[in-house]
């Protein structure tokens, strides 16, 4: 029997499964009562919180319509699901810092704080610190830098996210039993390891490990920082850009679940932070494959649950959606060929690189760069698909970008292309495909929630973000 069959009949007895749990667990209620959800016999003893950074709805549809033929994503396979608004304290469109607060805490704050209160007068405890208060272990795991705004909110207070040397040692003195993921950005100076942080990790009993072999030795009972190869900001790569035995998002969740599991149970603070980073470039490619890896990730925590259903909940949200993203455009009306992003083999970032050093040897033609575009995108190989064809619009717009590139021009966001040519060539693979986005930033769409096991159905309805927080809190009796 092949995987594929396998995974389609595993697929619909998997959403039987969940939908049983549901309907035994209780209805939806969708409101914070302030009371324990009634039909619970006891506490979770294993919650886990997957947080897609920048991912709305349709982040979500895309990554499922690049896929193609293969199962549908594991979160839209769960019996519950919800929606929440995300705005912050002091602007209707949130940042990530105010949002990671609101999911952490169950407050809103002001833009840029972590886990403090609105006016930065006092700190607000996170479900990560109540959880270990509660005597549970304790992991935050995320594919950006650990001291991002995310992850800091759960075991870090600071009047600024962009404190990161303030912010990173707060890992050791949160005393958590794990980190896994990305390196820290308070600890780097021009992209290397600067600063005492490793060894104030160490001097706090955390063992340090930054490759795959350290990781799989890992051993329970022991406090970790857990990291991969990273990149000058302190993220892991894209998943888009491979990396051969790289370790992913995925590694650092079944790590940790090997790691914190005990009598105690665990609390686990999951993100995929590179969404947001693909949507601030409106590179829907790299967007799409950033969404697969965060569920692949999930995937790890689903394992777990199928061993566990009666003592596990997994809740699955985001701080925000970024970029606006449409599936259809302007330029193609009804339109609508996701299965083109395909053919995008490298995130903009690598390519990015590529035209970097292209305009620092001078020795790259425009005929050179095109069979790059062809090679690397797809566009121009009509023997792939007609829809590729340039026009010569497109062909026209793609060298005054390459002259732009070549001359040492910078163009998108500070998370995006940063020359115009691999911006044109992202946005033409975009157009193409019918592909929209509104905006280089984050916007104020509600965001989805889904959650499967025990209370998951607390979290069905509409709701504030804060309420996330709230409603694991009570859910999991983490507060007197």
């Amino acid at each position: 029997m092949s995987h594929r069959l396998v995974r389609r009949i595993a697929a619909p007895a998997f959403r039987l499964l969940a939908l049983i749990v549901f309907f035994l667990t209780g209805a939806c209620s969708g409101i914070v009562s302030g009371n324990r959800p009634s039909g619970l016999s006891r506490p979770p003893r294993y919650v886990f919180l997957f947080i897609g950074d920048g991912m709305g709805s349709a982040q979500i549809k895309l990554a499922e319509l690049v896929r193609g033929e293969k199962p549908p994503l594991a979160m839209t396979a769960f019996p519950v699901s919800g929606t929440a608004s995300t705005h912050a304290a002091n602007r209707r469109i949130t940042g990530s810092a105010a949002a990671g607060t609101a999911l952490a805490t169950g407050r809103k704050t002001t833009i840029g704080t972590i886990a403090m209160s609105a006016d930065r007068s006092a700190d607000l405890e996170s479900v990560a610190e109540l959880a270990r208060k509660r005597g549970m272990r304790v992991g935050i795991v995320s594919n950006v830098s650990i001291d991002h705004a995310t992850p800091a909110c759960f075991y870090a207070h600071a009047a600024s996210r962009d404190s990161y040397a303030e912010i990173a040692p707060q890992m050791a003195s949160s005393g958590f039993d794990y980190f896994g993921g990305g390196f820290a950005k308070g600890a780097l100076d021009d992209g290397r390891p600067a600063g005492p942080l490793l060894r104030t990790m160490e001097d706090s009993g955390y063992t340090v490990v930054g490759d795959r072999r350290g990781l799989e030795n890992a051993v329970r009972g022991k406090k970790y920082w857990a990291y991969g190869d990273y990149g000058r900001s302190g993220a892991l790569g894209y998943r888009i850009d491979g990396g051969g035995d790289r370790l992913r998002l995925a590694d650092f969740v079944r790590a940790g679940i090997r790691l914190l599991d005990g009598e105690r149970g665990f609390f686990m603070m999951v993100e995929g932070g590179k969404i947001d980073w693909a949507c601030h470039a409106n590179d829907a490619a790299t967007t799409a494959r950033e969404v697969e890896d965060f569920d692949e990730a999930l995937g790890a925590a689903l394992s777990f649950y199928r061993r566990h259903p009666a003592e596990t909940l997994i809740v699955v949200t985001a701080d925000h959606e970024c970029g606006g993203l449409s599936l259809g455009n302007a330029a193609g009306g009804y339109s609508l060929h996701p299965e083109l992003l395909r053919h995008q083999k490298v995130s903009f970032e690598v390519f990015s690189g590529k035209v970097r050093r292209w305009a620092g040897l001078g020795n790259v033609s425009f005929s050179m760069a095109l069979d790059s575009a062809k090679a690397y995108f797809g566009l121009g190989d009509v023997s792939l698909d007609s829809l590729l064809a340039l026009s010569p619009r497109e062909r026209t717009m793609l060298m005054k970008a390459y002259r732009a590139s070549m001359s040492g021009g910078s163009g998108g966001s500070g998370y995006g292309p940063g020359d115009p040519l691999t911006e044109g060539l992202v946005s033409t693979l975009n157009s193409k495909a019918g592909i929209g986005w509104a905006s280089e930033a984050h916007t104020a769409v509600p965001v989805p929630v889904f959650a499967i096991g025990s209370g998951a159905h607390e979290f069905c309805g509409v709701y504030d973000n804060t309420d996330i927080a709230k409603k694991i809190i009570l859910i999991a009796a983490l507060r007197d």
